[in-house]
């Protein structure tokens, strides 16, 4: 069956009218605003202050709005709707994320713009926002599909949100706790550093294992996401 982008568009118009009457998208966009304005009176702001903030922007707006997008689905009982509809499991993934992701990249922008971060090359920092943005709707969409309502979804996002939203700070523990040597793969730590060589000159080529990293975190995210979709689909 082909990809309707009739379908996917309803879908998104859908997910864009009913979160505009949520008060957790309001909500979740605070907080990335109100540091963004909180650093931008510091005399110098480091490239980790800024990806503290972008990162913090993935977790709250992407993958928390994503996953009580797909949550509240569950909890009204229309997922099951969606599922059994002639739209494909593309259309279905696509149209559920294009909010998020659109939410997601605003509050980036905004952000950016606050704090005046003009990066050497936006082009490759582009590439590995979009990869990262990839990843977190994929990681929301599985959270909101094993979650019930859209409240365990946000119980569910307090460990998500620290280990991922705030991922760069156990680079400080490292030297101290060893085994914590794990957490420098992990995708908010993977953008920083690239974020770091893109400011002292590195191409494609120099930062290209990261973002294989920080892919493969996406894939992973998207096959279990896709698998538990179906579970479910069969399931109910």
């Amino acid at each position: 069956m082909m990809f309707s982008m009739k379908r996917m568009t309803a879908i998104f118009q859908k997910d864009l009218k009913d979160l505009s009457k949520n008060m957790y998208v309001g909500t979740s966009l605070i907080l990335p605003f109100m540091l963004a304005l909180f650093y931008r009176n510091m005399d110098v702001i480091s490239i980790e202050t800024h990806y503290l903030i972008i990162n913090l922007t993935f977790v709250v707006v992407g993958l928390f709005v994503q996953s009580a997008i797909i949550a509240e689905e569950k909890e009204k009982h229309t997922l099951r709707g969606l599922m059994l509809s002639p739209a494909t499991l593309p259309e279905i993934l696509t149209g559920k994320s294009l909010v998020s992701f659109l939410l997601t990249g605003v509050t980036i922008l905004i952000c950016v713009g606050i704090l005046g971060y003009d990066p050497v090359s936006p082009l490759l920092i582009t590439i590995a926002l979009i990869i990262s943005a990839f990843f977190y709707l994929a990681l929301g969409t599985l959270i909101g599909l094993v979650s019930r309502t859209v409240i365990e979804a946000s119980v569910i996002m307090l460990p998500v949100m620290f280990i991922f939203g705030f991922g760069s700070l156990f680079e400080i523990l490292i030297e101290k706790y060893p085994m914590l040597g794990f957490t420098t793969y992990l995708p908010s730590v993977q953008l920083v550093e690239l974020a770091n060589e893109v400011e002292v000159g590195a191409g494609f080529v120099d930062i290209g294992l990261n973002l294989v990293i920080i892919f493969i975190w996406f894939i992973v995210a998207a096959l279990a996401t896709v698998a538990v979709f179906k579970k479910r689909e069969m399931d109910d």
